[in-house]
């Protein structure tokens, strides 16, 4: 037998699951637990009580009937009755033969003991009718024993006897029913974890601060609107919500939250901080809460798991109400027993009394009273479930009552839990909302922001770059603190994987400020903040991975001069990059792209009559499509990186204003084009270095101005004497190829300052070289070289000399008369340095800063 501890622990659900179980659910399991109550109520009556008593049905005439004996002689009987009113009733037996006969009207025993006693005197019958009193049924105990239990299971409806069972069986299934979404694994976990983060929500002291504010806003602005104030204005801010610029000017926007344009913002003083671990706490259950919505409005199982609960317990309730109402008049006290035992009690018929007949009775109608009410709430339910949708969640009215109107309406099996726990108090959702609200959590992230980065800690990370420029670099921020704009002196802010930045007017008071550098950061301005970078800044980094990270304000700022874009913009995307806003940067000289263009963008005229400088660095993508340079008349450097092209682009020839040339790690092989450069009349720079070009073309000495070429990591095997026609040139890279001889000619570029010819196969060095006394760097690294000739010394200007990685046995002590050259110039092994004469090292590590910053 169950005890009802052991019993109502089926129903016994987490009390944190109270706020998930509206009053008809919380009235049911009351119900329930009634209806166990008369179920086990009834169960230990029917232990204990319950018992059928009966008595034989005597006949009033009883025939004589003669039975052949087992020896095949007739036996005769006779069976005198006698009936009356207030009489005693007997029989009597009067056997003949030696076969004892079974009498109605004798028990067994006397029966059996009739056949050595065949007659018994008249005095002694007559004395046990004195005796005995009502009708004389001749049954011992026993007999009436065997009878009851018989007469209970054939004579009793089953419905009386299994009546406590049934009503314990169907309640245990509506308690399964009505708890099923508790404890099934799929929704399990979810409605755990929605009522963990609910009660972590309810009782977060950000919500409290939210909540408060909201009441202040509200105070606040009845108060504007009773008194009328005419000072309205100050308090109102003149940007948007989100710091973005007025409509006028075109911003990049985001989806979210924006305030009414006629609803003006309120200037509300701050509540007190929140302290470190709230404010962390705070900001863990806004990421928890956005999980939590994206993992559980994927499907609506909780919501038709609760449906199929409640129709199965309305199913139980029809059935249970429909075969129970046909049993009420079935149980009754009086009940007529035919248990075919007649060989064995001698009667055929009796008549028997349940004891537990009334009992069972109104317990059973208490019973159906209570299924019917609980049925009635089942049907309620189901209107309730169908009436309104309830996959789906508006917060509307929180919403309209707080100032974080971008709370988003929810769905699924979001919306349902919100929906019970509505039922359950309306608070609870009200203080939920404020963690969904993304304007609640740039809120605190800006309250927990600012209070971690002070001005002071600000100050202490502020460096000077390679410029000698003043510089601040926020990386991983979740915004950009306040205190940062405090700053005046600072010329460089670096702001990297920043998603919610935001420039406030207060940028303002940076009037040093001329750089910015925006890494993945798609910063939003306001109206003010934006008309000062407009006016103010000169140099701009953008670096992105999508072209919607670049900001749109970032095409109009008319006094930038340097614009760099690093990031995606493939041939699908050019004509979404904004290009054609170029033409408002109308002071711009520098634009620098890093990206995988296959083409560069029509659009880019927009500034060819003001740009002086072109970069792109493609990453290896192809660039096929360059007739666009054509148009670029005034660029005076260009640069095409890492663009694998094959020859030199014939639209460069149109650059009349180039200056210098950079094709930088391409996959250019010949260079016969080069005669055209004849035509580029100020090209002083040309750079093909990290190619794949075997030889030098003669043509190059049409070149006539030109003053820097670089040939380095090429597979050059010689250079050609018309390389040393170029009577300008003042540097000549040739490093990192194959070439194994010097050519005398070299000493005709009296004019060479640098020379590299590291790592190629040259052994020898020519005399002719030392003829060239302008020669400031000379590297020689890495070849064969096996002596360095006296005639070193000529190099009197000489302030960085590389010999490391050669096959020399010892140094000139001739080196000593560079006069600029010292230790620190000078690249060789430290054995050779060593075995140099004590007087020579000790000029080179002679200190002669300012020697050397004349000679530079």
């Amino acid at each position: 037998m169950f005890t009802l501890a052991e019993v109502a622990s089926l129903n016994d659900i987490q009390p944190t699951y109270r706020i998930l179980k509206p009053w008809w659910d919380v009235f049911m399991d009351y119900l329930a637990v009634v209806m166990l109550m008369v179920a086990i109520f009834a169960g230990t009556m029917q232990l204990t009580k319950d018992q059928v008593v009966c008595l034989p049905v005597l006949q009033s005439t009883v025939n004589s009937k003669a039975q052949p004996s087992a020896s095949g002689k007739a036996d005769f009987t006779t069976v005198e009755t006698t009936t009356g009113q207030g009489e005693e009733a007997s029989m009597r037996t009067v056997s003949f033969g030696s076969t004892p006969t079974v009498t109605p009207d004798v028990p067994l025993s006397r029966a059996t003991s009739s056949q050595y006693q065949p007659t018994e005197s008249g005095q002694e019958l007559k004395k046990e009718q004195k005796d005995s009193s009502g009708r004389k049924t001749n049954l011992d105990f026993q007999q009436y024993v065997f009878i009851n239990q018989m007469c209970y299971h054939l004579a009793l409806p089953w419905y009386s006897k299994y009546f406590p069972y049934l009503v314990l069986i169907h309640t245990i299934i509506l308690i399964v029913s009505s708890n099923f979404w508790f404890k099934y694994p799929k929704t399990c976990s979810k409605i755990e974890h929605f009522v963990s983060i609910l009660g972590k929500c309810f009782e977060s002291p950000w919500t409290t601060k939210a909540l408060s504010e909201t009441a202040c806003e509200d105070s606040e602005e009845n108060k504007q609107r009773l008194t009328g104030a005419q000072s309205l204005s100050k308090y109102v801010s003149t940007s948007s919500d989100e710091g973005s610029p007025s409509a006028s000017t075109p911003m990049i926007t985001k989806s979210g939250f924006k305030f009414s344009a006629d609803k003006p913002m309120i200037e509300v003083p701050s509540v007190t901080i929140l302290d470190k671990k709230d404010g962390e706490q705070a900001k863990a259950l806004f990421e928890k809460v956005r999980k939590f919505r994206a993992h559980v409005e994927d499907s609506d199982l909780i919501y038709k798991l609760y449906v199929g609960q409640t129709v199965i317990k309305t199913v139980k309730f029809i059935f249970i109400l429909c075969y129970t109402a046909n049993f009420v008049n079935t149980i009754s006290f009086e009940h007529i027993c035919n248990p075919k035992v007649e060989h064995l009690i001698g009667y055929t018929q009796f008549e028997c009394t349940h004891n537990m007949a009334y009992m069972l009775k109104k317990l059973l109608i208490s019973y159906i009273s209570l299924i019917c009410v609980y049925g009635f709430i089942c049907l309620y339910t189901l209107f309730w479930l169908f009436r309104i949708p309830l996959k789906e969640y508006s917060f509307e009215k929180v919403r309209e009552e707080s100032s974080f109107s971008d709370i988003p309406d929810v769905k699924n099996d979001f919306a349902f839990l919100l929906h019970m726990v509505d039922q359950y108090d309306q608070l609870y959702s009200k203080r939920f909302g404020v963690f969904l609200s993304e304007v609640s959590e740039n809120k605190l992230r800006e309250i927990s922001l600012n209070h971690e980065w002070t001005f002071e800690k600000l100050r202490q990370h502020v460096s000077r770059n390679a410029q000698d420029k003043q510089e601040l670099h926020l990386f991983m921020l979740s915004g950009v603190p306040d205190a940062v704009f405090d700053l005046t002196d600072l010329d460089v802010l670096k702001l990297e994987l920043i998603p919610e930045a935001k420039i406030p007017a207060k940028i303002s008071q940076m009037t040093n400020l001329q750089e910015l550098h925006l890494c993945h950061c798609p910063a939003k301005v306001e109206q003010t903040a934006f008309s000062f970078l407009r006016d103010h800044l000169r140099c701009l980094h953008v670096k992105f991975t999508d072209v919607a990270e670049i900001p749109a304000w970032v095409y109009l700022l008319k006094n930038l001069r340097e614009l760099y874009l690093i990031g995606n913009l493939n041939s699908e995307n050019n004509k979404m990059i904004g290009l054609e806003s170029l033409r408002e940067l109308r002071h711009l000289k520098i634009l620098h792209v890093k990206s995988n263009l296959t083409k560069i963008p029509p659009n880019i005229t927009d500034v060819a009559p003001h740009l002086t400088k072109l970069v792109i660095h493609n990453d290896g993508t192809k660039l096929v499509v360059l007739n666009s340079l054509k148009k670029m008349t005034n660029v005076a450097e260009l640069e095409l990186q890492n663009c694998e092209l094959e020859r030199i682009p014939h639209a460069i020839f149109s650059l009349s204003n180039l200056q210098e040339l950079d094709l930088k790690s391409n996959s250019i092989r010949t260079i016969e084009e080069i005669i055209s450069f004849q035509h580029l009349k100020r090209l002083t720079c040309l750079k093909l270095w990290h190619n794949k070009i075997v030889n030098i073309p003669s043509s190059i000495t049409h070149i006539k101005n030109l003053e820097s070429l670089y040939l380095s990591n090429n597979k050059l095997e010689s250079l050609p004497a018309a390389v040393f026609s170029l009577q300008k040139l003042r540097c000549l890279d040739v490093s990192y190829n194959s070439i194994a001889l010097i050519p005398v000619e070299i000493g005709l570029l009296q004019n060479l300052q640098h020379f590299h010819i590291t790592g190629n196969k040259v052994d020898v060095l020519p005399k002719q070289l030392f003829k060239c006394v302008k020669l400031r760097t000379l590297s020689l690294g890495q070849n064969c070289i096996t002596s360095i000739p006296d005639k070193v010394s000529q190099l009197l200007q000489l302030t960085h000399l590389e010999l490391k990685g050669n096959c020399l046995d010892r140094l000139p002590a001739t080196l000593g008369q560079c006069q600029l050259l010292r230790k620190s110039g000078l690249v060789v092994e430290d054995h050779l340095f060593d075995a140099l004469p004590s007087e020579v090292k000790e000029v080179l590590n002679q200190d002669t800063s300012i020697p050397f910053a004349n000679g530079i």
